[in-house]
Protein backbone atom coordinates (compact mmCIF):
# COMPACT_ATOMS: atom_id res chain seq x y z
CA UNK A 1 0.00 0.00 0.00
CA UNK A 2 0.96 2.93 -1.17
CA UNK A 3 1.45 5.99 1.80
CA UNK A 4 2.23 10.02 1.29
CA UNK A 5 3.06 11.48 4.56
CA UNK A 6 3.39 15.18 4.75
CA UNK A 7 4.54 17.60 7.65
CA UNK A 8 5.53 21.13 8.59
CA UNK A 9 3.48 24.28 7.61
CA UNK A 10 1.92 26.33 9.52
CA UNK A 11 1.58 30.19 10.30
CA UNK A 12 3.82 33.02 9.24
CA UNK A 13 3.78 36.61 8.82
CA UNK A 14 4.79 37.99 5.54
CA UNK A 15 8.69 37.70 4.31
CA UNK A 16 9.04 34.62 6.72
CA UNK A 17 10.14 31.24 6.07
CA UNK A 18 8.58 27.35 6.74
CA UNK A 19 9.55 23.94 5.15
CA UNK A 20 7.97 21.35 3.87
CA UNK A 21 8.55 17.16 4.21
CA UNK A 22 7.22 14.12 2.38
CA UNK A 23 8.34 10.49 2.75
CA UNK A 24 6.72 8.17 0.19
CA UNK A 25 6.27 4.64 1.01
CA UNK A 26 5.58 1.75 -1.06
CA UNK A 27 6.00 3.51 -4.61
CA UNK A 28 9.97 4.77 -6.36
CA UNK A 29 8.67 7.31 -9.13
CA UNK A 30 10.81 9.54 -11.52
CA UNK A 31 9.29 12.46 -9.98
CA UNK A 32 8.29 14.11 -6.55
CA UNK A 33 7.12 17.32 -6.09
CA UNK A 34 4.45 19.93 -4.57
CA UNK A 35 0.83 21.48 -5.58
CA UNK A 36 -1.05 23.67 -4.05
CA UNK A 37 -4.94 25.02 -3.55
CA UNK A 38 -6.08 27.67 -1.95
CA UNK A 39 -9.82 27.92 -1.54
CA UNK A 40 -11.75 28.48 -4.42
CA UNK A 41 -8.82 27.56 -7.11
CA UNK A 42 -7.64 24.34 -8.81
CA UNK A 43 -4.74 22.64 -7.79
CA UNK A 44 -1.66 24.38 -9.13
CA UNK A 45 1.76 22.34 -9.49
CA UNK A 46 4.75 24.58 -6.58
CA UNK A 47 7.98 22.60 -7.59
CA UNK A 48 9.11 19.23 -8.22
CA UNK A 49 12.52 17.51 -8.68
CA UNK A 50 13.39 14.15 -10.45
CA UNK A 51 14.33 11.55 -8.63
CA UNK A 52 16.97 10.11 -10.30
CA UNK A 53 19.52 13.37 -11.71
CA UNK A 54 18.04 15.54 -8.91
CA UNK A 55 16.84 18.06 -11.32
CA UNK A 56 14.57 20.96 -10.21
CA UNK A 57 11.37 22.41 -11.64
CA UNK A 58 9.61 25.37 -10.44
CA UNK A 59 6.45 27.46 -11.17
CA UNK A 60 6.82 30.58 -11.96
CA UNK A 61 5.21 32.20 -8.99
CA UNK A 62 7.67 30.49 -6.82
CA UNK A 63 11.27 31.19 -8.56
CA UNK A 64 13.72 32.46 -6.14
CA UNK A 65 11.87 31.93 -3.24
CA UNK A 66 11.57 28.05 -2.93
CA UNK A 67 13.91 25.03 -2.87
CA UNK A 68 13.10 21.67 -3.56
CA UNK A 69 15.09 19.07 -2.62
CA UNK A 70 15.28 15.01 -2.00
CA UNK A 71 17.00 12.34 -0.63
CA UNK A 72 16.44 8.95 -1.91
CA UNK A 73 17.30 6.79 0.81
CA UNK A 74 14.43 8.07 2.95
CA UNK A 75 12.12 8.31 -0.34
CA UNK A 76 11.24 12.29 0.92
CA UNK A 77 11.26 15.42 -0.87
CA UNK A 78 11.39 18.65 0.90
CA UNK A 79 9.57 22.03 0.27
CA UNK A 80 11.79 25.17 1.99
CA UNK A 81 10.05 28.45 0.94
CA UNK A 82 11.35 31.49 1.76
CA UNK A 83 9.68 35.23 1.74
CA UNK A 84 6.24 34.02 1.85
CA UNK A 85 3.64 36.29 0.87
CA UNK A 86 -0.28 35.91 1.67
CA UNK A 87 -0.69 34.57 -1.82
CA UNK A 88 1.30 31.76 -0.87
CA UNK A 89 -1.52 30.84 1.65
CA UNK A 90 -3.23 27.17 0.87
CA UNK A 91 -3.26 23.43 1.72
CA UNK A 92 -0.38 22.28 0.17
CA UNK A 93 0.10 18.61 -1.30
CA UNK A 94 2.77 15.98 -1.96
CA UNK A 95 2.80 14.16 -4.89
CA UNK A 96 4.53 11.09 -6.81
CA UNK A 97 4.54 9.88 -10.42
CA UNK A 98 6.39 9.94 -13.46
CA UNK A 99 7.65 12.65 -15.67
CA UNK A 100 4.45 13.90 -16.19
CA UNK A 101 4.55 15.63 -12.20
CA UNK A 102 7.69 17.17 -12.57
CA UNK A 103 6.05 18.66 -16.38
CA UNK A 104 3.23 19.93 -14.59
CA UNK A 105 4.33 21.06 -11.67
CA UNK A 106 7.33 23.44 -13.57
CA UNK A 107 4.37 24.60 -15.62
CA UNK A 108 2.27 25.44 -12.55
CA UNK A 109 -0.29 23.80 -14.11
CA UNK A 110 -3.78 23.31 -12.74
CA UNK A 111 -4.32 19.22 -12.28
CA UNK A 112 -7.33 17.04 -11.04
CA UNK A 113 -6.18 14.34 -8.19
CA UNK A 114 -6.77 11.69 -10.61
CA UNK A 115 -3.88 13.14 -12.88
CA UNK A 116 -1.31 11.75 -10.56
CA UNK A 117 -1.28 8.54 -9.27
CA UNK A 118 0.09 9.04 -5.54
CA UNK A 119 -1.14 12.14 -3.12
CA UNK A 120 -0.46 13.30 0.18
CA UNK A 121 -3.55 14.49 2.80
CA UNK A 122 -1.76 18.24 2.63
CA UNK A 123 -0.41 20.36 4.70
CA UNK A 124 -1.79 23.85 5.66
CA UNK A 125 0.58 27.04 5.13
CA UNK A 126 -0.84 30.41 6.00
CA UNK A 127 0.79 33.79 5.31
CA UNK A 128 -0.51 36.71 7.20
CA UNK A 129 0.08 40.49 6.18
Amino acid sequence: QVQVTESGGGSVQTGGSLNLSCVVTGYRGNCMGWFRQAPGKGREGVAAIATARGVQYYADSVKGRFTISRDNDKNAVYLHMNSLEPEDTAMYYCAADGHILCVQAAAGSTVRSSDLQYWGRGTQVTVSS
